[in-house]
């Protein structure tokens, strides 16, 4: 199964690099929503670019529950709509990309001080029919004293409820649809900021402005003009910044009486945090618990070694750069689970934890958990097209980028219709290439994969099928044995994949390798980040897009 010895080689730019370049489609923001529309615009024959000012999935994109979910929770607040949109992602998104999503079974143990009986089959109930399930299993009462997700919990919780939902590597889905929107011709430029942009009129002062001119900064400091007949604004936590800082310049040329455009929607930042735990249990389920302040948490399975534990929902006021979980918070958490699991846990227990900042539409709900998980598209298109995103969530992405592309589609002149419900994300056709299938058997990829690769030990093999699905050949292109797979810079992590992720998936930083392109950063000591970084300084770096 490895690829041929160049498929590690950094992709040639198909363009050098003036200081003025242009494009259909300018998108900010390389979280989930900017490269979810920047593959799918890119596919449909639009010239992109994506400017994103730290790496891919830096920020909120990387920090979520990881989880491609209808939910469940959301039907208490009426979403029917989102809930609905949602499942029939779920489906979607299950398959076309099968190595790094996941079906994952949830136990709901039964708290009869909380949500009655009756309450939860009937929202279990909706949630099963609500889409077309194609693979997944449906939900079910269980005896807890007979099930294997019942012996960790408290021996109070007799009964409860089994249902499915999907787990995913949220950084990985970010990166892969970056990756897909290279390839097919987009420019993904990490490490650069938008610093402004302006509607650019056609120079005679009275027609309305064509285009916009924006001028982009790398971490180099080397400053780009661009010139593009839209902006889409993704820019997560920022867009309302991003939003404002436009209108304050976005006159039509010629016209000194057209005034700023307000944008008409804005954003609630709402911080959620998570906990990582040595493993509290052994089994493959996952967990959801109902609380007292009539939020949830979920349990998950992580990394084999570790237990997952989130999420919080607080008003968020600060930098979304600058982003770290609270004292309280861990305690929360804490407490939450202690609540329903045997053994109990303390903020001692924790061996990492991450928070990220959720930009969601502002619908005025009072409390934080029933802001809207749905998103908004709201276009300006008083000459060259700005588009906003307010909101969303990692699931609804895709569908989120198909409706994008749909108002743009005749300000661009654009007539290809969407395409990407059909198409697997890079290393997602296990099976059969270019083409998704109903279900995919991973196991028995797996064991191909260890059949072309015995000398790859197991666990190896197993991530590196997780991570990079069909691709994973392009990782040990040229290895027949352990040795050629380089120096361990850390933990599981050798020198043939480093270099695989530095020239291949915009990887710079130690950061990125252990954190976002991995998860290793959990099985790492200072000297290993230390080595890795090191390693790092003596590597050329591919030329800036």
């Amino acid at each position: 199964m490895p690829a041929a010895a160049d498929a590690t080689a950094a992709p040639t730019p198909s363009w050098t690099p003036p200081q003025k370049r242009s494009c259909d489609l300018l998108i900010i923001g390389g979280g989930i929503n900017g490269v979810g529309i920047a593959r799918d615009a890119v596919g449909r024959g639009l010239e992109v670019i994506l400017c994103e000012q730290h790496d891919l999935a830096q920020h909120t994109s990387s920090a979520s529950t990881k989880l491609i979910h209808g939910g469940l929770r959301y039907l208490e607040y009426y979403e029917f709509a989102l809930v609905r949109k949602a499942l029939a992602e779920r489906e979607v998104l299950l398959r076309a990309a099968p190595h790094i999503i996941r079906p994952l079974r949830f136990v709901m143990p039964h708290d009869a001080s909380q949500r009655p009986a009756w309450m939860i089959r009937a929202g279990l109930f909706l949630y099963d029919y609500m889409a077309r399930r194609r693979f997944l299993p449906a939900s079910r009462a269980v005896a807890l004293a007979d099930h294997v997700a019942g012996a960790p919990l408290k021996s109070g919780y007799q009964r409860g409820f089994e249902y499915s939902d999907g787990w995913v590597d949220d950084a990985r889905l970010v990166v892969l649809n970056a990756l897909d929107a290279s390839e097919l011709g987009a420019r993904i430029m990490t490490r650069t900021k938008c610093l402004s942009a302006r509607r650019n009129g056609n120079g005679d002062g009275h027609k309305k402005a064509e285009t916009w001119r924006a001028t982009l900064e790398d971490r180099q400091g080397m400053r780009y003009e661009v010139e593009a007949r839209a902006i889409v604004n993704a820019a997560g936590p920022w867009a309302a910044r991003f939003a404002d800082g436009v209108d304050q310049t976005a006159e039509t040329a010629g016209n000194k009486d057209a005034g700023p455009r307000k944008h008409s929607h804005g954003l609630r930042l709402i911080k959620g945090s998570h906990i990582v735990v040595p493993r509290l249990f052994d089994h493959p389920y996952a967990y959801i618990f109902q609380n007292p302040d009539k939020r949830i948490i979920f349990a998950i399975p992580y990394q084999d070694a570790f237990t997952l534990i989130g999420t919080t929902d607080l008003e968020y006021q600060g930098d979304p750069d600058h982003v770290v979980i609270g004292d309280d918070e861990i305690a929360y958490l804490c407490d939450m689970a202690n609540r329903y699991f045997t053994r109990q846990i303390s903020a001692q227990d924790v061996v990492w934890t991450y928070a990220g900042v959720r930009p969601l539409l502002d619908d005025s709900a009072q409390k934080a958990s029933a802001v809207t998980r749905d998103y908004l598209l709201e276009c300006n298109d008083k000459g060259a097209p700005l588009l906003n995103v307010w909101g969303g969530k990692i699931t609804t992405y895709r569908r989120l980028a198909e409706e994008a592309l749909a108002m743009l589609a005749h300000r661009l002149r654009v007539d290809t219709g969407s395409w990407t419900a059909a198409v697997p994300l890079p290393g997602g056709d296990l099976e059969y290439a270019g083409k998704l299938v109903q279900q995919v058997d991973f196991d028995a990829f797996l064991k191909r994969l260890h059949e072309a690769c015995p000398w790859l030990p197991l666990p190896l093999a197993t991530r590196y099928a997780h991570a990079y699905g069909s691709r994973a050949g392009r990782v040990l292109a040229g290895a027949a044995r352990m040795a050629d797979l380089g120096e361990e810079l850390a933990p599981g992590l050798f020198a043939a994949e480093a270099r695989y992720l530095v020239n291949v998936e915009w990887a710079r930083s130690a950061e990125d390798i252990l954190w976002r392109r991995t998860k290793l950063g959990l099985f790492c000591q200072p000297a290993h980040v230390a080595r890795l970084n090191a390693w790092l300084a003596e590597q050329p770096m591919p030329p800036a897009p």
